[in-house]
């Protein structure tokens, strides 16, 4: 008993004191330290290709602002690397880039597929047809999305609004447009429906990307070509090698950008990173438009009175002529291709709508105000 009372007090002892070297005092582990740990972080890549010039004002700079936007709302766990066109692929292959799983995602404008999927033109801007204002509303209101959707499904793409430039400019012309039988022969850039309607009346439409525009004015291979607006065309220097500016653009009145996205490589993403690129996406339609309606303003500024454009607007005459055209051709066309005649029945349906609530707001406020 003596042994073991001396062993206790030696225990008792020591252990009170801390004056046992053999004995280390070890802090415990708290729940805190566990918990606070960074985690192990899984960083998804993706290559998103564009039509554009990379970093081209306004259409360039939408997708880098959304690569930066779902870097910093996925907190870095997914980072998108943009190519201009022509890095990766041409400008016109990206769509295939993406169905073919070469690429997660593009930049683009979706009537440069009307051979691929006729219908896929109204998803972006038809002649005489819907404003930005107007766009936004079918697509994410009334029902243009799904049809979207629809469209690309065969094509394993999802697409998604990417931007609208608003308003265009009717072009740059090397001659004046005073009759609709002064396109006769003239070789146009212009895409999509506008280019069928000038072909009806006997120009030669051309579709060419935009960094090939500037040559093609100059060696005489274009007579007249569009892009987009100021802001854009005055990037490429388009007035140094045409004469006359012409507006409004009928053909374009609100051209629609579009995000293409590989649907098998989003489906992978973890839901929050889904809802993270719709969200960006949906932040850059807007934002694009917001970004051209205030630098198309100081860009025509620009052009006019520190470049001498001349600015010249299509007679009515001419535009009258066009937009029974148009009407014509569309029709046509819709009749041909099953998907596109539900497209575009769906499309003219709101359209009607919304255009007879605008006499009223829109159109009567925008009368009002030029007095």
């Amino acid at each position: 008993m003596r042994y073991l009372g001396g062993l206790l007090f030696a225990v008792l002892f020591f252990g009170a004191t801390g004056c046992n070297p053999s004995f280390q005092h070890v802090e415990p582990i708290s729940k805190a330290s566990i918990t606070d740990a960074p985690p192990v972080k899984q960083v998804i890549e993706w290559r998103l290709a564009t039509s554009w010039p990379k970093n081209f004002p306004g259409l360039g700079m939408a997708p880098e602002r959304f690569a930066t936007l779902v870097n910093d709302m996925s907190h870095g766990r997914l980072r998108i690397t943009v190519h201009g066109a022509g890095e990766l692929m041409p400008a016109f292959a990206v769509f295939d880039g993406v169905s073919q799983g070469k690429i997660q995602m593009a930049h683009a404008a979706s009537y440069y597929w009307k051979g691929k999927a006729p219908a896929s033109q109204f998803f972006s801007s038809i002649p005489f047809g819907m404003t930005a204002q107007e766009m936004n509303g079918w697509l994410h209101y009334g029902g243009g999305m799904a049809l979207w959707e629809e469209v690309y499904r065969p094509f394993g793409i999802i697409p998604l609004a990417g931007g609208n430039t608003g308003m265009q400019m009717g072009g740059w012309f090397n001659k004046p447009i005073n009759t609709i039988a002064d396109f006769k022969g003239l070789k146009i850039r212009m895409p999509g429906l506008g280019g069928e309607v000038l072909k009806r009346v006997g120009a030669v439409p051309v579709n060419m990307a935009g960094r090939e525009l500037f040559s093609a004015l100059q060696t005489g291979s274009l007579d007249a070509a569009e892009w987009v607006g100021p802001v854009n065309d005055l990037a490429f220097g388009l007035h140094k090698v045409a004469k006359y500016y012409y507006y409004p653009g009928w053909h374009e009145p609100g051209s629609n950008m579009e995000f293409l996205i590989n649907k098998a490589a989003f489906e992978s993403l973890p839901e929050d990173l889904q809802t993270v690129v719709k969200t960006a996406a949906r932040a850059i339609n807007q934002d694009m438009l917001d970004e051209y309606t205030t630098s198309n303003v100081t860009a025509l500024e620009t052009l006019v009175k520190e470049e001498g454009v001349e600015l010249r607007a299509f007679p009515l005459a001419v535009l009258t002529e066009l937009e029974r055209i148009s009407h014509q051709v569309i029709g046509e066309q819709a009749e041909q291709d099953p998907m596109m005649g539900k497209v575009y029945r769906a499309y003219h349906a709101y359209e009607q709508g919304v255009r007879e609530y605008h006499k009223i707001s829109e159109d009567a406020y925008s009368q009002q105000r030029q007095h």
